[in-house]
């Protein structure tokens, strides 16, 4: 799933060199907003992106525009890390390592998060995660393939999981070990009986 690159108001396709300045805005704004939290200006955006301020508002004309913007990007980004995970799956772990990847990128963009929650824009992480559900069904399908886990686990719990996962990894003010640990039981859980003995 490849996105085109269009302006924040649902536009035309942008030019090639307009497209690379959306990019590298959205690259940026990611890395500032999760270093410098609330406090981050589209102004620092502009400036490390080394664009003019004037740039930044043409591609978003406001912060909540922006901050979508790198939500929306996420998720496609998400979706096509899945079909890779599934396609590069030759020992059928790639569920756990999707999985794992899909909350600490929920603990990543907390920052993100909580700005558009401040401005009324709510980001339901169901809603956001539905967006991987066929990925997840196809790492799963593999996964039982391979026997990594068992065969009565469905689709539906695994994306119960997830979304419960993320949510409190995004929420509940996780520490990177606490969410280790967390993932450790439930990957035990999704694991064949008998290995779940071992």
């Amino acid at each position: 799933m490849t996105m085109t690159p269009t302006r924040a108001d649902g536009g035309r396709p942008l030019r090639a060199d307009a497209r690379r300045n959306q990019a590298r805005i959205l690259d940026t704004a990611e890395q500032v907003f999760s270093e410098l939290g609330p406090s981050a200006s589209t102004e620092e955006v502009a400036r490390r992106a080394g664009v003019a301020i004037g740039t930044v508002f043409r591609h978003f004309p406001t912060k909540n525009d922006l901050l979508v913007a790198i939500m929306k990007r996420l998720l496609a980004r998400l979706v096509e890390e899945g079909e890779a995970f599934a396609r590069d799956d030759e020992h059928g772990t790639a569920l756990f390592a999707f999985f794992a990847h899909v909350v600490e990128q929920a603990a990543t963009e907390k920052t993100v998060v909580d700005l558009l929650a401040q401005a009324g824009v709510a980001v339901s992480v169901p809603d956001a995660v539905r967006h991987l559900e066929r990925g997840i069904e196809d790492l799963l399908r593999q996964a039982q393939a391979a026997g990594t886990v068992a065969q009565d686990v469905r689709s539906p719990e695994v994306m119960a999981l997830l979304v419960s996962v993320c949510h409190g990894a995004l929420h509940g003010g996780w520490s990177d070990d606490l969410r280790a640990r967390t993932l450790a039981v439930v990957f035990a859980g999704l694991r064949p009986e008998a290995d779940r003995r071992t």
